[in-house]
């Protein structure tokens, strides 16, 4: 497996290079996002690893580069800053999972294997279409349409539809929705899910007179058709 790490803080790439490598991942460094996008545009690498805070290309920007450039590597960011506001503006940037400094090097392989795991094109569901209603994602196609409009989601809002749609009509607690979509080790004091629950609702609700997102007041969220 290869990983391109993105961090200026030279003891803290020397600290990640030297733990990963002997994990058995093959480990490239880039002290800057500049460096970082051509390095991830000419090579090929299964994660990347990217701090926040850069010189030239902050992390949130160049994460936000390589996703227009249709780069869905995973993406796992470092953050100093552990606010909810920063953490959604990573997500919103493309990133799939986020670390906050300081981190025990276990927390950060926990991280590492469940990304990988996800990436895995055998772990992938085989259906190719899931539906409620008017609504319809294609996954092998990652588009989403609703009475043939099309809706352009980000990858989280995408997987946290996706969980909701093959659960249509079962309530899922945030719990349920942040182990199925982020990681059972992501962060559970955060209030991300009902962020990005609010997401998906003025895109895919919106405008239309049936609405299919629903909560259910003390136990969580579902999809279903009205």
């Amino acid at each position: 497996m290869k990983i391109l790490l993105v961090e200026d803080e030279p003891s803290v790439a020397s600290m990640m290079h030297k733990g990963l490598s002997e994990k058995g991942y093959a480990v490239s460094v880039a002290p800057d996002g500049n460096l970082a996008l051509q390095m991830a545009l000419d090579g090929q690498y299964q994660l990347f690893i990217i701090d926040v805070m850069l010189p030239g290309m902050n992390g949130i920007e160049l994460c936000r580069v390589l996703r227009e450039k249709n780069i869905d590597t995973p993406v796992l960011m470092l953050t100093a800053l552990g606010t909810t506001e920063n953490i959604v503006a990573g997500l919103d940037s493309g990133a799939d999972d986020y670390v906050i400094k300081p981190f025990r090097f276990a927390e950060l392989e926990a991280r590492i294997r469940s990304l990988l795991r996800r990436s895995v094109p055998d772990a992938l569901p085989a259906a190719e279409m899931l539906a409620v209603a008017d609504l319809e994602m294609n996954l092998d196609a990652k588009t989403v349409t609703r009475n043939g409009k099309d809706i352009v989601l980000t990858a989280t809002e995408f997987r946290l539809l996706e969980c909701l749609l093959r659960n249509q009509n079962r309530v899922l607690s945030r719990l349920d929705l942040l182990e199925k979509v982020w990681g059972v080790d992501f962060n559970m004091g955060t209030n991300v899910v009902d962020v990005y629950v609010n997401y998906l609702r003025k895109k895919i609700d919106k405008g239309f007179e049936s609405k299919l997102v629903h909560t259910v007041v003390g136990m969580g969220y579902m999809v279903k058709e009205a």
